[in-house]
């Protein structure tokens, strides 16, 4: 089983617990849900999760019609969750994917 990790800034924030815990208790049960599926199921691919390219996947939740996602990579045997989003376009947009990104390679360096 993945071991779990949320990603941290420099400061030390949380985002994705952050915006998890805003969201609401919903909507944080399904996503967490989801999210020990992928820990118990890796590798494990759509509709649950996809890959975005070099290294970055989605976890694709839905909560009452809304679709929610979470940006994650996998170090070693650590899933790390990077930027959660609510999804509102056909396609993931560029700047989502870009954060997601940025913090993939900080997380990396740090």
């Amino acid at each position: 089983m993945l071991e779990l990790r949320f990603f941290r800034t420099a400061a030390g924030n949380e985002p994705v617990r952050e915006w998890l815990k805003a969201l609401g208790r919903p909507q944080m049960r399904v996503i967490g849900e989801d999210a020990l599926r992928v820990q118990r199921n890796w590798p494990i691919s759509r509709p649950l999760v996809d890959g975005l390219g070099g290294g970055l996947h989605e976890l694709r939740s839905t909560v009452a019609k809304k679709e929610y996602r979470v940006f994650f990579y996998i170090n070693d045997s650590v899933m790390v969750l990077l930027h959660g989003y609510r999804k509102q376009t056909q396609k993931a947009p560029a700047d989502e994917v870009a954060l997601a990104r940025k913090r993939m390679k900080e997380d990396n360096d740090g």
